[in-house]
C-alpha cells in the first residue's frame, strides 16, 4: 500500500504560482504513473494532471495546460505540481494520486489534500 502526503498549498493572489509536492511511502513509487486531482467547493474531484512513472509522459487537463508542470523525482519519492499564472478558478483541494501496481493509470491511492485559494 503507498501513502500519499501532499504539502505546499495556501492563499496567493491571481497570477501567482505555487509548488505543491507529493511524497509517497514505500519502494514501489519509481515504477507508478502518479497524478494530480482537484476538487473546487461544491463539486466533484476532477483531473489535472499525470506523468508517467519514468517522467517520459505527461498529461493535462484543458484548462491547466501552458499553466501548470507536473514532474517527478525518483529519488525522492516526491512528484510535484507547478502551478503559474493562477486564477481565482484554480481555487480547490488539490489530491495526489497513485494507481494499485504498475502500468495502471486508474487510481486507488489518495492523499488527504492541500488547500489552494486563489485571490482576485
Amino acid at each position: 500500500q503507498v501513502q500519499l502526503v501532499e504539502s505546499g498549498g495556501g492563499l496567493v493572489q491571481a497570477g501567482g504560482s505555487l509548488r505543491l509536492s507529493c511524497l509517497a511511502s514505500g519502494d514501489t513509487f519509481s515504477s507508478l504513473n502518479m497524478g494530480w486531482f482537484r476538487q473546487a467547493p461544491g463539486k466533484e474531484r476532477v483531473f489535472a494532471a499525470q506523468i508517467s512513472w519514468s517522467g517520459d509522459s505527461s498529461y493535462y487537463e484543458d484548462s491547466v495546460k501552458g499553466r501548470f508542470t507536473i514532474s517527478r523525482d525518483n529519488a525522492k519519492n516526491t512528484v510535484y505540481l507547478q502551478m503559474n499564472n493562477l486564477k481565482p478558478e484554480d481555487t480547490a483541494v488539490y489530491y495526489c494520486a497513485a494507481p494499485k501496481r504498475a502500468g495502471l493509470w486508474n487510481y486507488e491511492y489518495w492523499g488527504q489534500g492541500t488547500q489552494v485559494t486563489v485571490t482576485s
